[in-house]
């Protein structure tokens, strides 16, 4: 048994001498990954060194990440995965090494003499039975493969890539759940206002048909105004019931993202304004996005499973070595077992090359190599649209803020136009068509900068997470 050890060890030692598989290169970019100078993708934060607690100043939205994280079910799934993908590569790292079985055994036998021409004629001197004792202790290897041409160590270097790939996946999905956590609650923080806003309106625009129903009862105006102030509330009731019903929705897929019902006991949340942040994210290298973003790590990885596909599959063109061993101690006594006079060992080699199998080592190795050609081709695309979202993220961050600039301008032009109208209206000036005008002008502009303020949050929670943002050392979940 003690030889057995040094040829076993001898025998790994020998293996994985030729590797087969393509060189483990990046892949040439169909095109040179850049961002437009015109956005100015210039900043003082980086992304990928922050976490989400960080970044979001919220603290209702904080505890909501929190939760989602812990709590939602497709990053459960997703960490299960991982969980699958890590026990593969083990399974198949497992084989590289030999396995070694140990064995013990002990047996007593009874058997009877009577009546056997082998010990003469019945009757005679010799015992009716005899008894034979026999113990055995061994250690054995059973058909190990000599890895000459790498198709072990491809296949378990193919399970390797996977794991990794598995993780950077649920990383990215990771990121993915926390801008969309935030966009969702910034959703919902708009559609609050907009009721709030609706409510407000409503209110005023009941206060006018009072004026107005007064009006016309004194024979002042005709009843063309009064059905005008009329439109004008149902105008509102009606924005109102379907802000409600947004309101309803988004809160239901909140549940869903965050595992469940809110938290209780979350402080209350900011107001869009109050959500606004003077920090800009600086977009770095495009050398460094291939690094902070988890799915292009993870494509990457899935390229270099497939090309150790590719060299397991040429490796089943060679022959396959195994090595069957084994080594033990036999006793009739168990006393005397191992005082090394019953040793006894066995060592034999087999080696096998199939010669026609109708074609199906050819189509193995086609079959690797396009998966291969597949995995270069969804690199190239992560890649791409890795940059498309930064660079979309980018002039967002630009535009937008242009945009609220101009409307909040165009805000305080419509409320001075409203004050004008009702004023020109009461003195008899201006019929109450300008009015009507002015009012459903200055509510429009009021609810368009409320949206294009909550998609300014969203798009910076999306070049956050598009930066390789939202995970830092210690964060749960991943």
């Amino acid at each position: 048994m003690n030889r057995l050890i040094p040829i076993a060890i001898a025998t790994t030692m020998l293996t994985g001498c030729v590797n087969l598989a393509p060189d483990d290169t990046r892949p040439t970019l169909a095109t040179t990954p850049a961002f437009d100078p015109a956005y100015r993708p210039d900043g003082t934060v980086v992304a990928s060194q922050m976490s989400y607690r960080e970044w979001y100043r919220d603290p209702r939205l904080q505890g909501l990440i929190a939760s989602a994280l812990a709590n939602n079910r497709d990053l459960m799934a997703a960490t299960a995965r991982i969980e699958q993908a890590r026990a593969s590569f083990r399974i198949e790292n497992s084989r590289r090494l030999p396995n070694l079985v140990a064995t013990a055994n002990g047996t007593r036998t009874r058997q009877a003499t009577a009546g056997n021409p082998a010990f003469g004629a019945a009757g005679g001197n010799l015992p009716t039975s005899f008894t034979f004792n026999r113990y055995d202790i061994g250690v054995g290897v059973s058909a190990f493969e000599l890895d000459f041409w790498g198709r072990v160590s491809n296949l378990s270097e193919a399970a390797r890539a996977s794991y990794l790939a598995s993780v950077a996946t649920q990383r990215a999905f990771y990121l993915s759940l926390i801008a969309d956590t935030a966009t969702t609650y910034f959703e919902i923080v708009e559609s609050e206002e907009q009721i709030v806003l609706a409510e407000a309106t409503a209110a005023s625009r009941r206060e006018g048909l009072k004026i107005a129903k007064l009006r016309l009862d004194a024979g002042v105006t005709s009843a063309l105004p009064y059905r005008q102030a009329e439109t004008l509330l149902t105008q509102a009731e009606q924005q109102i019931a379907s802000e409600r019903l947004a309101l309803a929705q988004l809160r239901n897929q909140l549940a869903v993202l965050v595992g469940g019902a809110a938290p209780e006991g979350l402080p209350p949340g900011l107001s869009l304004a109050a959500q606004a942040d003077e920090r800009r994210l600086a977009a770095g290298l495009p050398s460094e996005l291939l690094l902070a973003r988890p799915d292009i790590l993870a494509a990457e990885e899935q390229l270099r499973a497939a090309r150790a596909n590719i060299g397991a599959a040429r490796a089943a063109f060679f022959p396959s070595i195994s090595l069957t061993g084994n080594a033990g101690l036999t006793s009739a006594s168990l006393g005397n077992l191992f005082n090394g006079d019953g040793l006894g060992w066995s060592f034999g080699p087999s080696i096998s090359l199939p010669i026609f199998d109708f074609g199906a080592r050819e189509a193995n190795l086609d079959l690797a190599r396009a998966l291969e050609v597949e995995q270069v081709a969804t690199y190239d695309l992560t890649v791409q649209q890795a940059f498309r979202e930064v660079s979309d993220a980018l002039a967002g961050r630009e535009y937008l803020a242009q945009q609220i600039e101009t409307l909040e301008r165009a805000r305080i032009a419509q409320t001075e136009i409203a004050r004008i109208a009702r004023a020109r209206y009461r003195e008899g000036v201006a019929d109450y068509l300008e009015v009507l005008d002015a009012e459903r002008n200055l509510f429009s502009a009021e609810q368009q900068l409320l949206a294009t303020n909550r998609a300014w949050l969203q798009n910076r929670a999306t070049l956050f997470v598009s930066l390789g943002g939202g995970f830092a050392p210690g964060d749960a979940g991943v």
